[in-house]
């Protein structure tokens, strides 16, 4: 096999002994086509697609199939084996362009074959010391590195980032793949253990014509518990609004059945239905049609008690995990938002509170709406960056 045609045009395969080959600038080397293929997938992962082992196997099972012969045949084995959903395709395109491009084919080596995370930094020409001496002896160069560019803005506060660092965080938010939680279901599955299955071990002695066999086992099933997100968009939220409704987005298209999704401010505005939409930017500006009072007042202990009335009382918070994303800045009686928060704790399986303040050095909870509700909170965590979003996904899946 031979792939060409602007795809690792330099790289063939022999079917008879299962090697690559690929010629570079120092000469003919040879590859093996397996560490090829399976650093191809090692990349897909880490660039975030659920790429395990089994699939890993499938793809390399396609490939033996199909005996590429083209970059055509290799593109749609791995489609078909590890790109598991729609969303998925963008990242494989780029992923597969990258890996295949005759531009870096020099470089297409197994080992090498996962996203970089960190770049060498330049010495500088009076930087001289006793270990760079050394090295320059033994001909082994130091390395000198630092985070990259997304490494760093996953831990930065994204009120303070330029135009161009937030689209790049918006596309990183887009890649979140989060695992949401689950509850015991009333429904019960066929299991090799567990309870017997009165009705199907009685039915396969009725076609064994009465005689006793191996007795059927059954167990309880399991739901997805639902997840509700209330987002503070008032004026002092106004900057955390976007990238957190994006959060909410992949939320949403995640699990439709099972999220809602809600603005918070002087008003109660239930985004659900807009950010279900598949593209980021089309379900953003649908939401923004839907809430009136962005970046306006923050009347929290109104806003909850309307929620209560209107959904949390009526079945959408019984037995969920209820997200708050605010400051805790209340313009309103903060009575009555300590009222409604415990009115909310006792329907919901767990109230998580996030407040992008948190994260920052020297953050004390001394806001008069942080100190009314934190007694009724399961879960005070931060909501300021990239990382911190990732972190509230660990407590959710856990509550």
């Amino acid at each position: 096999m031979r792939i060409a045609g602007g795809a690792a045009s330099d790289i063939g395969v022999n079917h008879a002994d299962g090697r690559a080959r690929g010629v570079d600038g120092a000469g003919g080397a040879v590859r093996d086509a397996t560490g090829v293929f399976v650093g191809f997938a090692r990349t897909l992962a880490a660039a975030g697609l659920p790429v395990g082992p089994g699939r890993t196997a499938a793809f390399l099972a396609a490939i033996h199939a199909l005996e590429a012969a083209n970059p055509r045949d290799v593109y749609w084995a791995g489609r078909c084996t590890m790109a598991a959903e729609p969303d998925d395709l963008p990242v494989y395109d780029a992923v597969f362009a990258a890996y295949f491009s005759g531009r870096t084919r020099n470089s297409l080596r197994p080992r090498q074959r996962t996203l970089q995370t960190t770049v060498p930094l330049p010495a500088r020409d009076d930087e001289t010391t006793p270990d760079a001496d050394a090295a320059d002896q033994q001909d082994s160069p130091i390395v000198r590195a630092r985070a990259t560019e997304k490494e760093s803005l996953q831990h930065r506060d994204m009120a303070r980032l330029t135009a161009e660092e937030r689209a790049e965080l918006a596309a990183m938010i887009a890649l979140l793949r989060p695992g949401l939680p689950t509850r015991r279901s009333r429904r019960r599955h066929a299991a090799n253990q567990g309870a017997i299955d009165r009705r199907r071990t009685m039915r396969a002695m009725l076609v064994a014509g009465g005689e006793p066999g191996r007795p059927a086992h059954q167990r309880a099933g399991r739901r997805p518990r639902r997840v509700v997100l209330l987002v503070d968009v008032s004026g002092s939220m106004a900057q955390y609004a976007d990238p957190l409704l994006r959060f909410a987005h992949v939320l949403i298209r995640h699990r439709p059945w099972a999220t809602e999704a809600f603005t918070i401010g002087t008003r109660l505005s239930r985004v659900t239905r807009a950010l279900a939409q598949r593209d980021p930017d089309t379900a953003l500006r649908a939401a923004n049609d839907v809430i009136p009072d962005f970046s306006g007042g923050t009347r929290l202990g109104e806003v909850l008690k309307a929620f209560n009335d209107r959904w949390g009382q009526r079945g959408t918070a019984h037995g969920a995990v209820v997200v708050i994303f605010s400051d805790g800045w209340e313009r309103g009686s903060c009575d009555l938002l300590a009222e409604q928060v415990a009115r909310l704790q006792r329907l919901a399986r767990s109230v998580v509170w996030v407040n992008p303040h948190k994260g920052r050095d020297g953050y004390l909870p001394v806001q008069a709406g942080i100190v009314a509700a934190l007694p009724y909170v399961d879960h005070f965590v931060a909501g300021h960056s990239l990382a911190t979003l990732e972190e509230l996904l660990e407590v959710i899946r856990g509550a």
